[in-house]
């Protein structure tokens, strides 16, 4: 049996993945599992039992994910699951951006609080929104992942021009982008051909205020900033700026703070990207699924601190090593009658499954200098 504990609340088609043989709590001690959303596990205390942690959805920022690789704990995350709920508010937010369509509500609801006519004062007050038309406009997608590509995709679909920036631009988003965008070298020439700039950037130190005043430096007066992933991607000082002197136009986020959303020019969104009902479905149901795949199967799918790794059974026994500084050949020594093995680094890790028909001495292998989690499975 294994036990597994939720942080938030999971959706229950997610849920379904895991059989009987899963206790799902929100109040389990002594888990196997986590399965979470935006909960903060920073303070949590890690039960010796942990052997991963699943966050549904793509954002890790609420995880110690070193203090977690220390321990053996693998976090996964979902990447794409949600990518089409936040395609969609991202073409939301362009339109947004451009027409006034959420200042004019809020208008015509404040002319209607105050017995205005509002048939007669639309006509006259509706000028105050104007704004223009996305077709023919350029866009600059920063951040050509699962998200990035689809919304590059539909932008291009609604007969904008596209130009696509991502130095680490996979293969296989590479393959599904349509041929029309413009993928360009650098970021400053995304900056300097777009009349909007949308981000989809994971938050690192790398990426921390990708939009700041040497960005705004070099893209054209008017630009119209969209930004449904992660609010530190924005200075909010230099946002500020911009939008006072009208070097920005608009800037729509999904990442509000108090500052933010009293400035002149911003759309507030209260983090909406991922809230459907199908991305927290889809979310969670590939989250247990790693979950599961991990306990049962040792294999690591989409790990966000520790090595990917997959690998089909060869023999009724499977040893599944975390190790830091280890020496391989001595892990494999370690182990009797080996099958089959398969091993992959990240950063100072490694994690190595190894098949047998033997019988395995967990502690034999877990005395390797280095090795920091032992786990032994029978098919």
């Amino acid at each position: 049996m294994y036990h597994v504990k939720t942080m938030n609340k999971i959706s229950k088609i997610g849920l379904a993945q895991l059989d009987d043989r899963f206790e799902i709590a929100d109040n389990m001690e002594h888990e196997d599992a986590i399965l979470v959303r935006s909960a903060k596990l920073h303070d949590y205390d890690f039960p010796a039992e942990l052997q991963c942690i699943a966050r549904a959805g793509a954002g890790v920022n609420n995880i110690p994910l070193d203090r977690a690789a220390e321990a053996g704990v693998v976090v996964f995350n979902t990447p794409g699951a949600n990518a089409n709920g936040v395609k969609e508010l991202a073409i939301t937010a362009l339109l947004l951006a451009s027409r006034k369509v959420s200042q004019g509500i809020t208008w015509v609801k404040e002319q209607s609080a105050a017995g205005a006519d509002v048939a007669a004062v639309v006509e006259k007050g509706k000028s105050a929104f104007v704004g223009p038309e996305i077709m023919g406009k350029t866009l600059a997608v920063i951040g050509l992942g699962a998200i990035g590509v689809l919304v590059a995709n539909a932008a291009h679909a609604l007969d904008m021009k596209v130009v696509g920036y991502d130095p680490f631009l996979s293969v296989k988003n590479a393959l599904s982008l349509n041929p029309a965008v413009e993928v360009v070298s650098t970021m400053d020439e995304a900056f300097a051909a777009a009349d909007y700039v949308t981000l989809h950037l994971p938050m690192l130190p790398t990426t921390k205020h990708t939009i700041n005043e040497a960005a705004f430096s070099v893209m054209k007066d008017g630009v119209r900033v969209i930004n449904l992933a992660r609010g530190e991607l924005v200075d909010d000082a230099a946002m500020k700026a911009a939008l006072e002197s009208g070097k920005c136009a608009a800037y729509v986020t999904d990442f509000p703070n108090s500052e933010v959303a009293a400035m002149d020019g911003v759309v507030a969104i209260p983090h909406l990207g991922a809230s459907t009902p199908e991305s927290e479905d889809n979310c969670a149901m590939m989250a247990a699924r790693q979950v599961k795949d991990y306990l049962d199967n040792g294999n690591i799918v989409n790990s966000v601190n520790l090595p990917v790794l997959t690998m089909a059974w060869a023999a009724k026994n499977r040893v599944c090593v975390i190790s830091k500084g280890a020496d391989a050949a001595a892990v494999l020594a370690a182990v009797p009658g080996v099958v089959a093995s398969a091993s992959n680094t990240r950063g100072d890790y490694a994690y190595a499954i190894i098949d047998t028909e033997a019988d395995v001495d967990a502690a034999a292998v877990s005395a390797v200098p280095g090795v920091i989690r032992v786990r032994v499975l029978s098919k």
